[in-house]
């Protein structure tokens, strides 16, 4: 990718568009002048706004992507960018969970992220450019107590990340994951815990898209292969029942 080609605007799809992280990178996006297409399931408190292409889907609905990303990546030749952001946090001992709960959670926080990535790579290896970036989790990067499937799915897209890095790297296909500690965000709305409300307890939504506007704006011959990023002190508070 020439600097003239990545300095100018870009056509970017972002998965879980329409709330917390996934919100904050399109709205980053589009004020740094792309073009993006937001997945979310619900954007009914978005406005219209220039550059969004908003796009409604439930990516848990694993039988439909192929079909679906197949004539989004037909639909826009010039996409040469994907955030796989979409997730949800379900934590507890593995045996609080039923075999429903884990199959659902492993499907929306890793297998719909692998079929995503096998639509749209093929069309990025054929523009000989392009960024495929993952937003993972710290719990990537340790695993913890009641948090078994979610750090299983979390080190399986570490191992994704790292294995489509050898991959694509020839096609001159970038992959980045980015690793957040806890953020301020809906995340823990349906959670019985959440971070410290002292800034320095959280990240916000805007310092993962800040990091992401950096990757992208990279050389194109720089990779950025993993970010960690946390608050300066991490302090969980318990919510009461």
């Amino acid at each position: 990718m020439d600097r003239e080609k990545r300095d100018s605007p870009r056509t970017l799809l972002v998965t879980g568009a329409s709330q917390g992280i996934g919100g904050a990178i399109t709205h980053r996006l589009l004020n740094d002048g792309h073009r993006v297409l937001g997945i979310g399931r619900d954007f009914s408190g978005w406005s219209d706004l220039p550059g969004l292409e908003k796009i409604t889907l439930d990516l848990s609905d694993l039988d439909s992507l192929p079909q679906r990303f197949d004539g989004i990546v037909r639909a826009h030749a010039d996409l040469d960018g994907v955030i796989l952001n979409a997730g949800y946090g379900r934590f507890g001992s593995l045996e609080e969970f039923s075999y429903q709960q884990i199959r659902h959670l492993v499907d929306v926080n890793l297998v719909q992220h692998l079929f995503i990535a096998r639509a749209v790579l093929p069309h990025l290896k054929k523009l000989h450019r392009g960024d495929l970036i993952l937003i993972g989790s710290e719990s990537a990067l340790a695993g913890g107590r009641k948090g078994a499937v979610y750090s299983a799915c979390k080190f399986a897209l570490r191992g994704l990340a790292q294995s489509l890095r050898a991959e694509c790297s020839g096609s001159g296909i970038r992959i980045c994951l980015i690793n957040p500690g806890m953020v301020d965000t809906g995340f823990f709305d349906n959670l019985d815990f959440a971070p410290g409300d002292a800034p320095e307890n959280h990240l916000r939504a805007d310092d993962i898209a800040e990091t992401l506007s950096l990757v992208l704006q990279a050389h194109p011959g720089t990779v950025f292969d993993e970010i960690n990023l946390n608050p300066l002190k991490k302090v969980i508070q318990f919510k009461k029942t």
